[in-house]
């Protein structure tokens, strides 16, 4: 296992808290010295059949946990899933007969072994232990919260002030959530940020009863394409896992520099290092990757995860095929360049006809109506480097093609 200090900067990445994290030092710390993997779970409730890149932003957090030798427990909710997770939802959701639950529950694991390595997840159903319980064990089960407790969670809060009807079996919900981190003895579960306040009483739960609590850690909920509204199939704004190579590719191509350095973060494999320079490279800083070669890559990435690396290769062309009929004017000027150094952005302005000055192109570049390869550059410093095909673009409708030979 790696250093206790360098796993924590890999868990640490794309959360949005750790509870409670000194705690987790420490559990690593002792998993480190007694050679003895963290059990690391995390729910999903098969309430539809099919995933999005949503979805997998904790399954990619799993397999970061499971890269550094911890034990992953999938849980799939055939259980809960019949009662419906309330969280962040105004209304009670619409339960799930037994047969639809466990149709989505097969195709779960058809997808999420895309993400995690089967030969080192476990998954689990929450009917095996939920199923054995007697309604007196339920029953001591709800004694263990109060409503007080329960009214504490945003949702229910709100639709309480609201007077909107809270059934007695949503809050079932956390508390059954909970008990799943007992029956697993849980150290770690994961979930998206709408899942807190289940999350917490887990730890509660495994507090009654003995065992050290787990630390909670939450994950944001990924944007879709918009770049402003959580993924959703109801927005419009996803990326289905299982949608053709060429929809998923360019989908992503079609999201902005700012939001592909979220994805980078959320989704990708790449190294922190990596991460740094691709973000380098959308802020405009030296020494960072271009933009489009870094969208690129996680098209190509994504895409081999979900399909294969035949696929991504015919994807990316197919693409590229289609953004230069779309973007190249008939009448479009070429310049060509030699040589290995750099250029400035500026002069190559100028060079190529798009400008009078390169007070013009500053002007220009600031007010972000320059593209280099369909990315806004917004840095009047910035310097182009070879080798490379690129379509350069100043305002709406000057284009030049920049060939370095």
């Amino acid at each position: 296992m790696k250093s206790v200090q360098d796993q924590l900067a890999v868990i640490r990445r794309g959360v949005v808290e750790i509870l409670v994290e000194s705690d987790l030092e420490l559990k690593l710390k002792k998993a480190l010295e007694t050679g003895t993997a963290l059990k690391i779970k995390a729910g999903f409730d098969p309430t539809a059949p099919d995933l999005h890149l949503g979805h997998t932003v904790l399954l990619q957090k799993l397999k970061q946990f499971q890269d550094l030798g911890h034990h992953i427990y999938f849980l799939i909710g055939d259980f809960t899933g019949m009662i419906g997770d309330p969280s962040g939802k105004n209304e009670a959701r619409k339960p799930l007969s037994r047969d639809q639950v466990l149709e989505n529950a097969k195709t779960y694991r058809e997808q999420v072994f895309k993400v995690l390595d089967p030969l080192k997840t476990e998954v689990v159903f929450n009917s095996t232990w939920m199923s054995l319980m007697s309604s007196a064990e339920l029953i001591a089960l709800a004694s263990r919260y109060t409503v007080a407790r329960m009214l504490e969670r945003d949702d229910f809060q709100k639709r309480y002030v609201s007077q909107q009807p809270i059934a007695i079996h949503e809050f079932l919900y956390p508390l059954i959530q909970g008990h799943d981190s007992v029956a697993l003895e849980a150290d770690v579960e994961l979930g998206g940020t709408d899942q807190k306040f289940n999350l917490l009483v887990g730890r509660e739960l495994q507090r009654q009863v003995g065992q050290r609590p787990q630390t909670v850690l939450t994950t944001p909920l990924l944007e879709g394409l918009d770049g402003v509204n959580k993924m959703s199939k109801s927005l419009g704004n996803y990326i289905g896992i299982s949608e053709p190579p060429s929809e998923i590719y360019g989908k992503l191509m079609s999201i902005s520099d700012e939001l592909m350095v979220r994805y980078f973060e959320l989704l990708s494999d790449v190294d922190l290092d990596g991460l740094e320079k691709i973000r380098a490279g959308v802020n405009g800083l030296a020494g960072g990757a271009h933009p489009m070669e870094s969208k690129k890559a996680l098209a190509r990435e994504i895409v081999t995860r979900f399909h294969s690396a035949d696929d991504a290769t015919l994807a990316e062309e197919s693409f590229l095929q289609l953004f230069k009929k779309k973007e190249l004017p008939e009448d479009m000027p070429c310049v060509e360049l030699s040589g290995a150094e750099p250029i400035w952005l500026c002069r190559l302005l100028f060079e190529a006809g798009l400008v009078s000055s390169n007070g013009e192109a500053r002007r220009l570049i600031t007010q972000g109506a320059v593209r280099l390869g369909g990315d806004k550059i917004m840095d009047p410093e910035y310097e182009v480097s070879p080798p490379g095909e690129f379509v350069l673009q100043a305002g709406k409708r000057r284009f030049a093609r920049v060939v370095f030979r």
